[in-house]
């Protein structure tokens, strides 16, 4: 099962109240904030600086990028997992530490370049398994204890079993993060991915990039593991 927060009996309930009462039934002692907005340029300020943790499992690169350059410029970690198919990753971008989503993907693919959830699918216990290591990479931030997922990247191969542990490195010139950079303000994410409106194209099943294989080309070195059974 991909997903465990709705049910048959909430279909045209606001997936947001939908994940509120599940949240609640499973432990009422957990408040919950619940916006019923979707997430833009112009609220995304107001909603982060909330928190102290940032968690994303957007669906959609225009919100990728618009959470990442928010949480650069608000200086929050930014807990960041993808999924395609049958492959996984995850990992914690939080300048000056390590790289921001940015560092690595400067630019959107092109609109279309990128198979939608319908077309390439992916493996339902994926999204489950990728969660819980961004709810592991949280705790440890906020606990203080560990070894976060800064300047790491941990890609799962499902099929094969194998779980690479990727280094990422900031980008010097990145228009976010970098030295200089010329990004300053939140701006139209919609224009920027190249899809002049919200019609749910350009995004994978993840709303990311596809996991690559080998390292983003600011990564430093790669490192593998094979599961044992």
């Amino acid at each position: 099962q991909r997903q465990i927060l709705h049910t048959n009996d909430r279909i045209g309930m606001p997936k947001t109240e939908s994940a509120r009462l599940t949240l609640q039934a499973l432990n009422p002692d957990v408040k919950v904030l619940e916006f019923r907005e979707r997430l833009s340029s112009e609220n995304a300020f107001r909603i982060f600086e909330q928190f102290d943790i940032v968690v994303n499992g957007s669906d959609n690169f225009p919100t990728r990028y618009l959470a990442n350059d928010a949480c650069v410029m608000l200086k929050k970690p930014l807990v960041d997992g993808a999924i395609w198919q049958f492959e996984g990753q995850a990992t914690v971008f939080y300048p000056p530490q390590g790289p921001c989503y940015r560092c690595l993907f400067p630019e959107p693919p092109p609109p279309g370049a990128v198979p939608s959830c319908a077309e390439a699918g992916v493996l339902g216990v994926l999204p489950g398994l990728v969660g819980c290591v961004q709810a592991l990479e949280a705790i440890k931030l906020i606990l203080g204890q560990g070894t976060p997922l800064i300047g790491r990247m941990m890609h799962f191969e499902t099929l094969s079993g194998e779980v690479r542990m990727l280094r990422l490195r900031r980008d010097p010139k990145c228009a976010v993060c970098g030295e200089r950079p010329t990004v300053t303000k939140l701006i139209d994410y919609e224009m920027f991915c190249g899809l002049g409106g919200d019609d749910g194209n350009g995004a994978g099943p993840d709303g990311g990039h596809r996991p690559e294989p080998e390292p983003p080309r600011s990564s430093a070195a790669c490192r593998r593991s094979r599961r044992s059974s």
